[in-house]
């Protein structure tokens, strides 16, 4: 089995160019998601709401107030 680099040796260069973009967008697309953490800044957002809603009503409200 060839190694890669031998493989796209064998590749016309407008062809070559195609490999070299789609191995730059793989790796930036690994370091974009290895770098992202959890965000949950929106924990008891809906806090003063507890008295009025249930949590099902609380979801249906959530839903409608970001346009879903």
């Amino acid at each position: 089995m060839k190694r890669i680099d031998e493989l796209v040796k064998e590749l016309p260069p407008h062809l070559q160019q195609e490999v070299w973009d789609f191995a730059q967008f793989l790796l930036e697309k690994r370091a974009r998601k290895s770098g992202r953490t959890l965000r949950q800044d929106w924990a008891g957002a809906l806090r003063s709401y507890r008295d009025q809603y249930t949590s099902l009503e609380l979801q249906k409200k959530a839903l409608e107030w970001r346009g879903d």
